[in-house]
């Protein structure tokens, strides 16, 4: 039973007569047990709602409804129940390499497949049973979006220390026989399931095509908390551009054979081999940017657009005016260029770009998603800010208020004297706010 903790007027419930403190019980029948189950169920025209009052339990019928139309009803969390927490002891967990002393929310580890459908978050399969991987398949929720890591039964007991974790590959087979898409992504480890381990597990996943949508490989995240962890190496410019061999050799055999790339090397790669990173036909459709996939090439592509939209329109900038965006390491010239093809087409605009070192998790961290308000300081001091700030939004939690070391963008915004406004990757966006428009 779920406690129904608000329920929307002259919805359809409150015509049933369904009120705030019943406990939902079954739809048609159907026992709910979390969101996955009530929003199928509430999809019929025709639906009875049993619900428990105080003990007593009451058969309310909803007819006339339009398919698909949620019926009115809140409960207390979104997944009508608690997050499922992950069960595995990964050798590269990202969560295990924070410091001491963060909000209690950052060290909880996730790993549920509703929240692969509801937000695109990866899971591993070890928390599954084959009755929940059945009702995937009934109500034909897809894609769902795996961390793989490796084929190798074997190879991935030891590197999530789950013994489930290699039994759990099996759901694979059954999503494709079950005709469920998937979005695979494998963390790659110098010295575990690289080299001809990438070589297998790509090609394992590549057979499961049309069902496997696309493949991102991203090198594991290390910070500089990891004393007692499994001693993990970063991966070098030589490792890199192998690895980028081999992430490519696969992905040309696959458009030579199916027509589609289907797997894809994510930007770090590229930056840690100092090569270029690719046009867009290498993305397709960009199925991994969420991932960092493309993430460059997207959004560079998009600064052009844009400017030549702008151009097309005749906008121009008639007064001066002076920006300031901070990064981190690894976009750094990617952000520099970009505010340089914008300062050439408007030269009012003064663009200053810093560079700010990730001090919190360590020098090895380079992305600008998990930069501190800390750091940032840091990097900003005595350096000229003009009008506005610039941060990328991944620097903020999902409320966009608290930065990593619980800093508030408020008391960011205040230690700088200047106006700070968070950005997503989108090029247009980019362009537009620095403009002013």
């Amino acid at each position: 039973m779920v406690k129904i903790c608000g329920v929307e007027k002259n919805s359809y419930a409150d015509k049933a007569g369904i009120r705030v403190g019943d406990s939902l019980v079954s739809i048609s029948g159907n026992k709910i047990r979390d969101v996955l189950d009530y929003r199928f169920y509430i999809m019929d025209k025709k639906i009875t709602v049993e619900i428990d009052r105080n003990g007593e339990m009451l058969s309310l019928p909803i007819k006339k409804k339009d398919e698909y139309d949620d019926i009115g009803l809140e409960f207390e969390t979104y997944l009508m129940d608690k997050k499922h927490s992950c069960k595995n002891k990964c050798v590269f967990c990202f969560i295990d390499q924070n410091p001491h002393g963060m909000r209690e929310s950052i060290y909880f580890k996730d790993d549920d497949s509703r929240l692969s459908f509801f937000f695109g978050n990866y899971v591993t399969l070890t928390n599954l049973t084959d009755e929940e991987v059945d009702r995937i398949i009934k109500m034909r929720i897809s894609p769902v979006n795996i961390s793989v890591h490796t084929t190798n039964p074997e190879l991935r007991c030891r590197m999530m220390k789950n013994p489930n974790s290699g039994t759990s590959l099996k759901y694979l087979q059954k999503f494709r026989d079950g005709e469920i898409m998937m979005n695979c992504q494998i963390v790659l480890c110098k010295g575990l399931n690289d080299g001809d381990e990438l070589r297998k597990t790509l090609s394992d996943l590549c057979s499961f095509y049309p069902y496997v949508e696309s493949i991102a490989v991203v090198p594991a995240g290390l910070t500089a908390h990891r004393d007692g962890l499994y001693p993990l190496e970063p991966f070098t410019k030589e490792d890199s551009e192998a690895v980028l061999d081999i992430i490519n050799k696969q992905g040309e055999m696959n458009l030579a054979h199916i027509g589609q790339r289907l797997v894809y090397a994510s930007d770090e790669w590229y930056l840690k081999a100092e090569k270029e990173i690719p046009s867009f036909e290498y993305y397709e459709d960009y199925p991994q940017l969420e991932n960092g996939v493309g993430m460059i090439r997207s959004m560079s592509d998009e600064v052009d657009e844009e400017l030549s939209f702008l151009e097309e329109d005749g906008f121009t900038l008639d007064t001066e005016r002076t920006v300031s965006v901070v990064t981190g390491e690894a976009a750094y010239d990617f952000i520099r260029s970009s505010a340089e093809k914008i300062m050439k087409s408007y030269p009012k605009l003064r663009c200053n770009v810093y560079l700010a070192k990730n001090n919190f998790f360590g020098g090895s961290v380079t992305v600008a998603g998990l930069l501190t308000g800390s750091d940032m300081l840091k990097a900003l001091e005595g350096c000229e800010l003009g009008e506005e700030l610039f941060i990328s939004a991944n620097t903020l939690r999902h409320e966009k208020d608290l930065f990593l070391d619980n800093m508030s963008i408020e008391e960011f915004s205040e230690k700088l004297g200047v106006p700070v406004t968070p950005n997503e990757c989108n090029g247009g966006d980019f362009v537009r706010a620095i403009l002013g428009i």
